[in-house]
């Protein structure tokens, strides 16, 4: 998803050049002139990924603004943008939180590296704080990617499950996020910060199925060089996760209701018997009802399993989910892969969520994870994911490489001529001719198309939607302006419609 920064400046001119700088290199831009504004905004809801803030302004000062932001609770990382470049200032905005600062005129590279690299910072930290939970055993329902009924169905089931000790089952199909769900469950009762063990039954040795579960002695059998607690031991005070409960085998079942209801286990070799305090999670992704029909799961246990069932929706029943994992996803594996993508295209989120996913929220992380490795622009492609979407990738060749130009400061005070053509002089499309007057409107506009077209190396989609048309008028113009061969030479002419256009 597109990043918004929220530019809070009393100088228009100021606010309108940083605007065109990080509208370029496609993040979206809200403005507000006055601290105040700028708090009333967020208070409000407003959305703002980074905040770039002036110090000197009229009312409310960058550095109260900033300070009173911190104490509402505002956690976003802020900029700050000032005339005054003392060792005094720049302590006073670090002190109240800045996580930047850097001092008019700024050029626009200094700018656009300042804010990737606090989002980068942005993104370490939630995965941070992702990890501590989830080793720690606090990850709690808030946690949980989802605001779709039948995730809000999930979370309330679950919170009320988890203020008490009673067994839950899990189900749904294989990638729906059944363990997220249990950590959930376990970081939001009173055993939070306690063990959570996960065990998967289905990938257990049938002839270690005991043991692993519920431990043995020393030399309780041939190869027992040691004593071994078991998965209830290890997960004594805490919560027990059984994954894929219905693959254990039928004298295994036996022994684990009798674990369930008398709370007590008898490990291999031991003469007595064990009190555990263990919370019991399990999930599957059969239907355990038809397997207890066909004789392949105890009855009595299953009744005893399924006292609170939560029913897990597969990703096709979420869809509108899709566009919060994925920007989840591109945060976790940039960090994993010291990678800067920013987001993903808003044709490359209508594609992802118009697939039905059979391999639910698995399938999606690892197409994410693939496109992060292979990704060369800062917003993902169609293209990143060609299983999905069917879009083959353009040769390397036709990748364009990011320009290193050079772009002058930005002014305090920029001349007329400046603010018309945005710095005409070194623009790559002129505004004004020779003679310093303005060109018609039909002569820039077909500067700017071809323009584009050689930019984005022949892509029309990404030519249409970088200039804010449609694709049919994009061809439309195109025609009009005789820029047909321009297209035809283009990457993606043999598969986009724009390579028709005669």
């Amino acid at each position: 998803m597109t990043k918004t920064v929220l530019v809070v400046d009393d100088d228009p001119t100021q606010r309108r050049l940083i605007q065109a700088v990080l509208e370029r290199e496609g993040f979206a831009v809200a403005q507000a002139e006055t601290g105040d504004a700028a708090l009333s905004r967020l208070t409000a809801g407003g959305s703002a990924d980074v905040v770039i803030l002036d110090l000197v302004m009229p009312g409310t000062n960058g550095i109260d603004t900033l300070r009173e932001m911190r104490a509402r609770g505002f956690s976003q990382p802020v900029i700050v943008l000032t005339a005054q470049g003392g060792i005094e200032t720049v302590v006073q905005a670090m002190q109240a939180g800045a996580s930047d600062f850097f001092v008019k005129p700024a050029s626009p590279e200094r700018i656009i590296v300042s804010i990737r690299n606090v989002l980068s910072m942005g993104a370490l930290k939630g995965e941070v704080d992702r990890l501590k939970k989830k080793t720690s055993g606090r990850t709690t329902f808030d946690d949980l990617i989802g605001e779709t009924p039948a995730m809000i169905m999930v979370k309330r089931l679950g919170e009320r499950a988890a203020k008490s000790s009673i067994p839950i089952l899990i189900t749904g199909e294989s990638g729906v996020g059944k363990e997220v769900i249990a950590r959930a469950v376990h970081g939001s009762s009173d055993r939070a910060g306690k063990p959570f063990v996960a065990v998967n039954c289905g990938a257990l040795p049938e002839n270690l199925v005991e043991s692993i579960l519920f431990g043995h002695e020393k030399g309780s059998f041939t190869g027992a060089t040691d004593k071994h607690l078991g998965k209830f031991q290890e997960a004594n005070g805490g919560t027990l996760f059984l994954d894929e409960v219905g693959e254990l085998p039928l004298d295994m079942q036996v022994k684990l209701l009798r674990a369930l209801q008398e709370s007590e286990i008898d490990p291999i070799g031991s003469k007595r018997s064990i009190k555990v305090d263990v919370r019991i999670v399990s999930a599957t992704n059969r239907d355990l009802s038809q397997s207890v029909a066909e004789g392949r799961f105890r009855e009595d246990l299953f009744y005893r399993l399924n006292v609170f069932p939560i029913e897990a929706p597969s990703l096709r029943e979420r869809k509108g989910d899709i566009p919060a994992l994925v920007e989840t996803f591109i945060r976790r594996f940039n960090v994993e892969e010291g990678k800067q993508v920013m987001g993903a295209s808003p044709e490359t989120l209508a594609c992802l969520t118009e697939f039905d996913w059979p391999g639910n929220v698995r399938q999606l992380e690892n197409a994410v994870y693939r496109a992060i490795v292979l990704a060369d622009s800062p917003y993902l492609q169609p293209y990143d994911f060609p299983s999905i979407s069917g879009v083959a990738p353009p040769p390397p060749e036709a990748i364009p490489a990011p320009a290193p130009a050079a772009r002058p400061a930005l002014a305090a005070t920029p001349t007329a001529a400046e603010l018309a053509g945005e710095m005409p002089k070194e623009a790559p499309v002129r505004v004004l001719d020779e003679r310093g007057h303005l060109r018609t409107l039909e002569e820039i506009e077909r500067d700017l198309i071809q323009l584009a077209i050689e930019i984005y190396a022949g892509h029309m989609s990404e030519v249409a939607r970088r200039l804010g048309i449609g694709r049919s008028t994009l061809y439309r113009k195109v025609r009009e302006q005789g820029l047909e061969d321009v297209v035809k030479g283009g990457a993606d002419g043999d598969h986009d419609p724009a390579s028709q256009v005669a």
